[in-house]
């Protein structure tokens, strides 16, 4: 076993370490193709009124994972930490070899020295600003060059000019991203940014963000309530519990209600359920595509509009499933 000789080794050996477990647990496989293997490793605690918050995870480069669960999890807290904007009470954050947060060594680099890009649910913009001057202001020499591209990333050349008091909250949620994006981060922070959105709009925003994620290969970690977003958006989902990972995985694996062999899934939400015979004919949103199945009474009798079901192929039969 090789000892490390100072704490740049012990990071070294340590961020080492987690890729490897990373790769034998089989995540690897869903990511897309990486950089290298950088990664951010977070494993932190923080008691948050009743609850105690402990998180031990590591995102590699490239990767997109999803935080699932409910209000008070402490799922913004999380971010918030990561970002420097809040301080753990123990533990240690890694970004690539760099330390940023080392309760043992009094280590704590404030938010700017940090390489986070974060979205907030209410945008975070200056109103009075215009799109373009809000990207700038994220740039160390306030490029207007650089911020008219990362607006051009996001389709908003036509509106540089034009005051964010006067954008959509669509248009206000792309100046948030390019903004997130102008500092070049290690990792891409997004706190349920697309939830005030109608649900056309939020489709459309989430196809976009996931393009332009794909396209900068940038870690991102995403906050949502919303299964189907997480379904669409990542390839690795950590469902929080009273401030503890409860499930880690797959999104497919961890919120569906039991494992089964299939040739194929899709996850939707019931958006109507109807008796014709002696079946159920259930109306299903998965992503933008409305699908119609017909399930048993079984299948159906504890299924209710608003509720999110996987469908699976089994040997060519569909299979309905309640997702928890």
């Amino acid at each position: 076993m090789i000892k490390p000789k100072n704490h740049r080794d012990r990071d070294r050996l340590r961020s080492e370490q987690a890729a490897q477990n990373l790769a034998a647990s089989g995540i690897g496989d869903l990511a897309l193709p990486l950089r290298g293997v950088m990664m951010i490793e977070i494993n932190v605690r923080k008691k948050l009124g009743g609850v105690d918050l402990e998180f031990n995870g590591a995102i590699r480069d490239g990767e997109f994972a999803a935080i699932f669960g409910a209000s008070g999890a402490g799922k913004t807290t999380l971010l918030r930490m990561i970002a420097g904007l809040a301080t753990p009470d123990s533990g240690r954050i890694v970004a690539d070899k760099e330390v940023w947060f080392d309760n043992a060594r009094g280590v704590n680099l404030p938010p700017q020295k940090r390489k986070t890009g974060f979205v907030f649910q209410d945008y975070a913009l200056f109103p009075n600003m215009t799109a373009l001057q809000n990207v700038a202001f994220a740039l160390k020499r306030r490029d207007k060059n650089e911020a008219a591209r990362l607006l051009e990333l996001c389709q908003l050349t036509a509106l540089a000019n034009r005051r964010v008091s006067e954008l959509s909250g669509g248009q206000k949620q792309r100046v948030a991203l390019a903004r997130a994006l102008a500092a070049k981060p290690k990792i891409l922070l997004l706190d349920e940014p697309l939830s005030a959105l109608d649900v056309a709009l939020r489709l459309e925003l989430q196809s976009e963000l996931l393009a332009i994620q794909r396209e900068r290969q940038i870690a991102a970690l995403l906050v949502s309530h919303d299964i189907s977003e997480v379904f669409k958006l990542s390839t690795r989902a950590f469902v929080l519990e009273r401030g503890k990972v409860a499930r880690d995985g797959a999104p497919a694996e961890v919120f569906a209600s039991g494992g089964v062999s299939n040739k194929f899934k899709i996850a939707g939400e019931v958006l109507a359920i109807e008796q014709s015979g002696v079946v159920v004919i259930l109306t299903l949103l998965a992503g933008g595509d409305i699908i119609k199945v017909a399930a048993s009474r079984a299948e159906a009798s504890d299924l209710k509009v608003g509720d999110h079901a996987m469908i699976a192929s089994k040997a060519f039969n569909p299979i309905v499933m309640k997702m928890n």
